[in-house]
């Protein structure tokens, strides 16, 4: 496919399949699946079936701003006696409160990393070496036959400095801004960089 037709996406067929986005669409769901492996990884791994996993999770709500919110919010309307009781470990939840405290704990550290942007941003920058970008080419087969570039691989590239305007992009919705980063991240693509402005999938290694 030449260059003028990827100024003109479509033109030849490459939006017959959905997936193939804009690479400012395709980095913002990137980020919000790279914010979302942060939570899940950097939180309590023993579930809270175990009394390990349930105290680490009333702890959490007990000693964090809006916890009492959050149990509230999943349902939970225990006192504060037997709050202090299945923090101790003393006590045990029936399982639907185990299930609503599971909830609550997920819910409030989500919110806490998404209101502490300053967090995704230094797991981005990786203390200055970057995450690595790994850019998938938009499905060829879509594409009018005469007009595919067969030639077009995965392209992978170390990328530093855009994380921070990127998580500000990310926060406030400005796709504008997250399509200046994007054309930023491919022109290190030098001659393919045109090939890579519409993109089926781009992947975070953070």
């Amino acid at each position: 496919m030449s260059t003028d037709g990827w100024k003109n996406f479509g033109k030849y067929g490459a939006d017959r399949d959905p997936g193939n986005v804009h690479g400012k669409y395709a980095l913002g769901r990137a980020l919000e699946d790279a914010l979302e492996r942060m939570i899940i990884e950097g939180g309590i791994k023993s579930p809270p079936t175990t009394r390990r996993g349930l105290t680490a999770r009333m702890r959490y709500l007990m000693t964090h701003k809006g916890g009492a919110q959050a149990l509230a919010d999943a349902g939970i309307t225990a006192v504060p006696a037997t709050l202090r009781a299945w923090t101790k470990g003393t006590q045990r939840p029936r399982p639907a409160n185990l299930e609503a405290i599971d909830t609550a704990y997920w819910n409030l550290r989500a919110a806490n990393i998404l209101n502490s942007p300053a967090v995704f941003k230094a797991h981005l920058n990786n203390a200055g070496r970057g995450t690595k970008v790994e850019i998938h080419p938009i499905n060829q087969d879509v594409v009018d036959e005469n007009r595919r570039r067969d030639n077009l691989r995965i392209r992978p590239l170390q990328v530093r400095y855009v994380w921070d305007d990127a998580v500000d992009a990310l926060t406030t919705g400005d796709a504008d801004k997250l399509a200046e980063i994007w054309d930023d991240i491919i022109s290190d693509l030098d001659s393919d960089y045109g090939a890579y402005q519409y993109v089926s999938h781009i992947g975070l290694g953070a």
